[in-house]
């Protein structure tokens, strides 16, 4: 028996003393109570595993072995071994990937037999499993503490279990846990496929009582985010999402063009040769972030072209940049503002402070010059950590990379390649920073994300065609927030309607734009402004944390979603 349940006779010695100091109800009762108290009315809300208990029974837990053994030896004492045979219940679920528990309704705990084990399994509580496909199957829950217990998100006003599913979830997890007890309407339509978009709707909904819980915490929809899904589906209708192939062929040449005319100057003219590389890294960078965002047909052939010609990945950049996407300048989350000890946006809290704060306004084109070196680091990083994880496509990605380094090596020196890295993250910068840090920045979640992403987005207007063309599309970044996956090729001509929309709508600051030097001062005087400010005790966390950020660390006012579990233990 000892071989069999290490911990059974401790336990026994446990309960033994418990039942002469007081004891309570019948063995099976108290094999079930004496580690953890868990009677509840039903039903009730349990805090803890965030979801409703509609009886006794409790769920499988870390100890659940222990309690068995427990049980199995008081039963064997009394003559049986029943107890150490009885069967698992499992269901066959072949090809599926995640399991999350969630209870459900189980039977009241029987009195103590050899039929008391058999029966709790027969009621074990119930988990989803999902397959990559959003086929979802009940199952025996798994450990408490390996899985989420619930994990509820409200799209287009019906609230979805997405338990089961957030490990299947293509693009990682951490993005459905976020959104626990939130709505995710907007993120949904705006990052996913039209085959996405359906998917969702096989998954298993929220609970009644769950989602009337949840209804009565968040806010409803405003006029602005339900006028903004009527401008979109609009405009989906009109063919907005459709490419202009003409179009990308002209900027896939003119990058071609770049890198030829750089790997024959090499040898001849380096300095022109380096600039030439840092020119198509930036136009490479444009054209990738172009197709990673993308839903069509011509996107997804292209989805490794990052890879291939910048040395980006498509797996880091979705999860770094879709989050900024989603959760655009929200303090200690937004990885995009989250650039100290170097750059800070705001005046930090004294313990996170840095001498170089001082003077940041002065040395910033220093960090600025290192983004494009960042991202490559970043990316190799999470390349490998996928391969490990087995996320999808990671070997064929790893491999792209490879490919990239292996080109650039051969037909490139050190001393064109590497300044060029630098030059290239130099003019990134200060393209991607200003139409953001200058605006709003917010300390809470905001649930209204249309609103949000004109308040925290300002456009730059550029002044001849070299800039129209070097800028890549990021001019047009209030475009290309509420609409990431439309070919920008289609931004200019949605500017008069998203102005429009603005003022109709009567949004704060209205449709934002300032000239492309204009932006770059405005930014400038952000960073002059924060050197200049005293610490401020308590300041939201400002420090990224690789691809994720903050988004796991708690340090966001939402951080890990808000669920029913920080809702009832208010």
């Amino acid at each position: 028996l000892d071989s069999l349940c290490p911990s059974a006779f401790l336990s026994l010695w446990k309960l033994c003393v418990r039942l002469l100091l007081g004891g309570v109800g019948g063995v099976g009762e108290t094999a079930r109570t004496v580690e953890r108290g868990y009677y509840y009315p039903s039903p009730i809300f349990d805090p803890k595993r965030r979801h409703f208990l509609y009886s006794t029974a409790k769920r499988k837990s870390k100890t659940s072995h222990e309690m068995k053994c427990v049980t199995g030896v008081l039963t064997l004492l009394a003559g049986s071994v029943a107890a150490f045979t009885s069967p698992r219940i499992r269901r066959s679920t072949p090809n599926l990937i995640s399991s999350t528990a969630r209870h459900s309704s189980v039977l009241e705990p029987p009195a103590a037999s050899t039929e008391t084990v058999e029966a709790t399994e027969e009621a074990a509580p119930t988990a989803w499993e999902c397959n990559d496909e959003a086929e979802c199957v009940a199952v025996p829950a798994c450990d408490e503490e390996d899985c989420r217990t619930t994990l509820d998100v409200r799209i287009h006003s019906k609230w979805y279990d997405l338990s089961g599913w957030r490990k299947a979830h293509p693009a990682g997890a951490h993005w459905i846990d976020w959104y626990d007890g939130r709505d995710a309407t907007e993120v949904m339509d705006a990052f996913h496929s039209a085959k996405g978009r359906e998917m969702y709707k096989r998954l298993p909904e929220s609970d009644e009582k769950t989602a009337a819980v949840l209804d009565a915490s968040v806010a409803p929809y405003s006029q602005t985010e339900i006028n903004f899904r009527e401008l979109r589906d609009q405009l989906e209708a009109d063919g907005w999402w459709d490419r202009d192939f003409v179009h990308e062929g002209k900027l896939l040449a003119i990058w071609a063009s770049l890198v030829v005319g750089a790997s024959v100057t090499a040898s001849t003219a380096p300095p022109l040769s380096c600039f030439l590389l840092a020119l198509s890294m930036t136009n490479a960078g444009w054209l990738g972030h172009d197709y990673i965002h993308g839903v069509d047909k011509f996107a997804n052939t292209l989805r490794p072209f990052a890879a291939i010609a910048a040395g980006l990945g498509p797996t880091w950049w979705s999860d770094k940049h879709n989050k900024h996407h989603a959760l655009t300048n929200e303090m200690g989350v937004d990885e995009d503002i989250a650039t100290d000890p170097f750059l800070f946006t705001w005046a930090p809290d004294p313990k996170y402070d840095s001498p170089l704060r001082k003077i940041q306004h002065y040395i910033f084109y220093i960090p600025f010059s290192f983004l494009f070196a960042l991202w490559r680091v970043d990316t190799l990083k999470v390349a490998v950590e996928s391969v490990e994880n087995k996320r999808p496509d990671a070997k064929d990605e790893l491999w792209y990379l490879l490919s990239h380094y292996f080109l650039l090596l051969t037909f490139f020196p050190a001393q064109v390649w590497v300044p060029a890295v630098f030059l290239s993250g130099l003019i990134s910068a200060l393209i991607v920073t200003p139409t953001h840090q200058s605006e709003e920045l917010f300390e809470d979640y905001q649930s209204d994300w249309a609103t949000a992403q004109f308040r925290s987005t300002r456009n730059a207007v550029t002044t001849n065609p070299f800039s129209e063309w070097l800028w890549g599309g990021m001019q047009y970044q209030l475009e290309h927030h509420l609409f990431p996956s439309m070919p920008r090729s289609k931004y200019p001509a949605l500017k008069p309607i998203l102005t429009a929309f603005a003022e109709e709508n009567k949004i704060p600051g209205g449709y934002r734009e300032s000239g492309e030097f204009e932006i770059q001062r405005m930014n400038w005087e952000l960073y002059r402004n924060v050197a200049e400010a005293d610490p401020v005790p308590g300041a939201p966390y400002s420090r990224g944390h690789g691809q994720l950020g903050a988004i796991n660390l708690g340090l966001s006012p939402g951080a890990g979603g808000v669920g029913l579990g920080p809702l009832f233990s208010k």
